[in-house]
């Protein structure tokens, strides 16, 4: 086939697309068996009982993931709270054993210093 120009072009594929609707709507236009029609009815039924129960299926595992997330969650949430809580006690017992160290220590110093004192006026009492 060798077109001379566009518009033989154009007319040649508007017959080809009149041609193909032509044979779709002899298609369409014959008649349906009642069997076949009912038989087709019962499997598109199925298919969308099919349908409905799978996505009713999907749903109930969504929801199931959204609450196994949230019981994690909430798990997770209490976890931290009770390793925080943990941590500040144990902060809480370092600062006061620090604080006890430091009295201890202060306290040592002051009766090493009053020994100290002690032995200097016993050796300024004895060379009088």
């Amino acid at each position: 086939m060798s077109f001379q120009n566009h518009n033989e072009r154009r007319e040649a594929a508007e017959a080809a697309k009149k041609a193909m609707l032509e044979k779709f709507k002899q298609k369409a236009q014959a008649p349906v068996d009642p069997d076949v029609a009912a038989k087709r009815a019962a499997e598109a039924k199925a298919r969308e009982e099919k349908r409905i129960a799978a996505e009713q299926r999907r749903r109930e595992r969504v929801e199931l993931e959204k609450l196994q997330r949230r019981i994690a969650a909430e798990e997770k949430a209490k976890a931290e709270a009770e390793a925080a809580r943990i941590a500040a006690e144990e902060a809480e017992r370092k600062r006061r054993e620090a604080e006890e160290a430091a009295e201890i220590l202060a306290f040592e110093q002051k009766v090493r210093r009053d020994l100290r004192y002690a032995a200097r006026k016993a050796r300024q009492a004895g060379k009088r």
